[in-house]
């Protein structure tokens, strides 16, 4: 495997996932569209979800750092990090995002921001007093790689989906609830009841399968940000033994949650992995990763 084909299998599976999504909202939408006689259903859920989203869309850097305890980091204060990630940014082509550094022991870092010119990078104070120069490029590289991804807006636009089938499901359940029913009839008899048995279970199952396409997308944007970092810094080594130790503090980051988990280049919450915590994991096994960023020329 090259790093080349890596990044290429990545994207391709990515999309293919944002594409499925959105055929699964217009199946789910037509369905419960059609149970109901109401076509605007998902007009009204995509308008609604899209609204929310961009208000956190535009406000969402500020809060994730303040959530955080992130404070700006000067190349005063720290030279050497601050110069890697200037570095870094001249190579991949895009402008320097802020420096932000976390007061935390545990080792963990983050990138935030719509796009590369309001983007931000925050390590913890822990990543770097424990990580090596090349650990600490592949690390700042990977988080690179998600802002010159447009990796944040990607997953807006996921969460705009989640969003749009977690209203549809809801409405469909509260109407279905209060006695809604089809406004005309057309003689469907039990043609009418076979689809609206198949819209209750697509409202009850519809929000965990978004959700697990959403997490999905996250992890393969994951492995893209790795084999992208990888490229930046022309040694993959680098990345894979930041990963490691990463992998290897147990030290959960105190200021972390479960909202802001999936920012992380590895879970901050250091929870039990198991197979059902891994299919609801933001973040690709880390043995995986290491193995695949070991496996490239």
């Amino acid at each position: 495997m090259t790093i080349y084909s890596e990044i290429d299998s990545n994207k391709k599976r990515t999309w293919l996932l944002i594409f499925g999504f959105f055929i699964f909202i217009i199946v789910l939408g037509w369905v419960f569209g059609r149970a109901f006689d109401e076509p605007l259903i998902l007009v009204g859920a995509v308008i609604f979800a899209a609204i929310q989203a961009l208000v956190s869309y535009y406000r969402s850097t500020e809060i994730v750092l303040a959530i955080s305890g992130a404070h700006p980091v000067s190349e005063q204060q720290d030279p050497d990090l601050y110069h890697i990630l200037e570095n870094l940014s001249i190579t991949a082509g895009i402008p320097m995002p802020k420096l932000y550094m976390i007061e935390d022991t545990a080792t963990n870092a983050f990138a935030t921001g719509r796009d590369p010119q309001h983007a931000a990078v925050a390590v913890t104070k822990g990543l770097r007093e424990k990580l090596t120069r090349t650990e600490l490029e592949g690390v700042l590289a990977h988080e690179l790689s998600h802002v010159r991804n447009y990796d944040i807006r990607l997953m807006t636009v996921v969460v705009v989906l989640v969003g749009t089938v977690a209203l549809l499901s809801d409405w469909f359940l509260r109407w279905s609830f209060w006695g809604g029913r089809r406004r005309r009839s057309d003689g469907g008899g039990q043609g009418e009841l076979i689809l609206m048995l198949i819209a209750l279970v697509l409202a009850i199952l519809a929000p965990i399968s978004a959700v697990l396409i959403q997490l999905a997308i996250s992890r393969r944007r994951e492995y893209l940000a790795d084999a992208d970092g990888a490229l930046l810094t022309r040694y993959p080594e680098g990345l894979a033994s930041a990963l490691e130790k990463i992998a290897a503090d147990m030290e959960p980051l105190e200021t972390a949650n479960k909202a802001t988990a999936h920012l992380y280049i590895e879970n901050p919450l250091k929870g039990h992995r198991s197979v059902m915590n891994s299919l609801f994991s933001t973040h690709p096994p880390v043995a995986e990763r290491i193995k695949r960023l070991r496996s490239m020329l």
